[in-house]
């Protein structure tokens, strides 16, 4: 922030003040305020997470909103399936787990590539799950 600031009043707001525009570089100002509140504002909600916790017993899904509040949903794995919905233009639009009348969305902060992998790979672990342990 400090060089983008150094260099918004050096290459941009100086030639403006020179040549007596001075108002020009009041906006310059406002624009690198705009960009550092947008900054604070995007690692603030970086701090969001979800978790998928996977056994042979339950399907734990922990959402941590950047806040810090936990909301958390157990799933018996014999009962739980994914939805995906696609769509031809955009890729995996929504992936949620659902048992009976409970739907919960998770991953909805990646792309739509990294969505249908995860889907992929939880799909792989519950089939897996639903097998019971290899006693064998």
């Amino acid at each position: 922030m400090m060089t983008l600031c150094c260099l918004s009043a050096v290459v941009s707001s100086i030639p403006f003040i020179v040549f007596g525009a001075w108002p020009v570089a009041g906006f310059y100002g406002l624009d690198i305020l705009a960009l550092f509140i947008a900054f604070k504002v995007n690692y603030r909600r970086a701090r969001a997470e979800e978790r998928v916790r996977l056994t042979y017993v339950e399907l734990l899904l922990r959402k941590i909103t950047h806040r810090g509040e936990t909301s958390e949903w157990r799933f018996n794995p014999l009962w739980a399936r994914l939805l995906l919905d696609e769509d031809e233009e955009f890729g995996a639009l929504r992936l949620s787990v659902v048992a009976g009348r409970q739907t919960v969305p998770i991953g909805e902060f990646l792309a739509p590539s990294q969505r249908r992998d995860l889907a992929k790979a939880l799909g792989a672990a519950l089939i897996k799950a639903k097998r019971g342990p290899d006693l064998s």
